[in-house]
C-alpha cells in the first residue's frame, strides 16, 4: 500500500515540477490547427464517400440492366 502512495505522490510531484506545460498563444495555435485539420479530413472523407457511393450506385444500375 505505502508503494501506492509513494507513486501517487511521486506523480503528483512530477507533474507539479519537473513537467513543462504547454503556454496559452501556444495552445490555442495548436488548437487552431488541429480543428482545421479536421475539417479538412473531414470533407475529404465526406468527398471519397460520395464518390464511392455514386460509383457502386451506377455499377449496380448497369448490372441490373444487363439482365432485364
Amino acid at each position: 500500500m505505502s508503494s501506492l502512495i509513494n507513486f501517487l505522490k511521486g506523480s503528483y510531484t512530477e507533474f507539479k515540477d519537473k513537467v513543462e506545460w504547454p503556454k496559452w498563444p501556444d495552445l490555442q495555435s495548436s488548437t487552431i490547427v488541429v480543428s482545421i485539420s479536421t475539417v479538412i479530413l473531414a470533407l475529404f472523407t465526406f468527398g471519397v464517400d460520395s464518390l464511392f457511393s455514386v460509383t457502386i450506385k451506377n455499377f449496380i444500375a448497369t448490372f441490373i440492366n444487363l439482365f432485364n
